[in-house]
């Protein structure tokens, strides 16, 4: 790859190459189906637990239909450090999601998601709670990583982003990918902190596979939070 793409701009020749206009659906599909799941729980709080169970298992499917297709973003390795650094990156993020809660201004309104809410018995509970983590550490971290880190980063420095070399850096791709990953979440000042946080990871490493760790850690450490304290407003 020439080393003018790998900075961000597009050779002559890369300008005159046809679009593959479907090579982006694997990146935005998944995150579509998620979010146009999330949406309906609003309206319908009773069946938000099935509308998470549906919106999980549709999402992890896709993602499996599609794994071949992420493999050059997720296949470069990291040595013990690399894999330290992401999961130290994970752990950072989590006490930022967790203690100015009562600081830092929020969008809208979330009630979290208590599994004991819905009426359900204790088996079915701990099976919500197992599903739930299994979304949140598993699958989000993945499919949100695909798309706003392999995709948008690169796609806002040219639309061709499957030519552009992951971890690619511009202060404009930089800016708006952390800007508006902040504003897909609640805590909106949170989720530009961590957004900033996995981004500046993937430019440092050129591998979604560190942000994808450092995303599913603080996941993870979230849920055993969340567990422990009863605090379900954070889910």
């Amino acid at each position: 790859m020439p080393d003018r793409f790998k900075s961000g701009e597009p050779t002559l020749s890369d300008q005159t190459q046809p679009i593959d206009q479907a090579c982006w659906v694997p990146y935005v599909l998944p995150f579509a189906v998620f979010m146009g799941l999330t949406a309906p729980a609003r309206y319908f709080p009773d069946e938000a637990h099935l509308l998470y169970v549906l919106k999980t298992f549709s999402v992890a499917g896709l993602l499996w239909f599609w794994r071949d297709r992420y493999a050059k973003d997720i296949a470069p390795g990291l040595d013990l450090a690399g894999y330290l650094a992401a999961a130290a990156a994970g752990l950072l993020v989590l006490p930022v999601w967790i203690l100015p809660e009562a600081v830092f201004p929020k969008l809208g309104i979330d009630t979290g998601f208590n599994p004991y809410a819905f009426g359900c018995p204790p088996s079915a509970v701990m099976l919500l709670v197992a599903v739930r983590l299994f979304g949140a550490v598993l699958v989000v971290p993945v499919m949100e990583e695909l798309f706003w880190r392999s995709f948008l980063l690169r796609y806002l420095i040219h639309p061709r982003f499957y030519k552009v070399a992951l971890g690619s850096f511009t202060w404009f791709s930089f800016s708006a990918v952390v800007i508006l990953f902040g504003l897909e979440h609640h805590r909106w000042i949170q989720g530009m902190i961590a957004g900033a946080v996995y981004t500046l990871l993937v430019i440092r490493q050129k591998s979604l596979r560190g942000c994808i760790i450092a995303h599913g850690t603080t996941n993870f450490g979230l849920g055993i939070y969340v567990f422990a304290t009863q605090k379900w407003i954070f889910w």
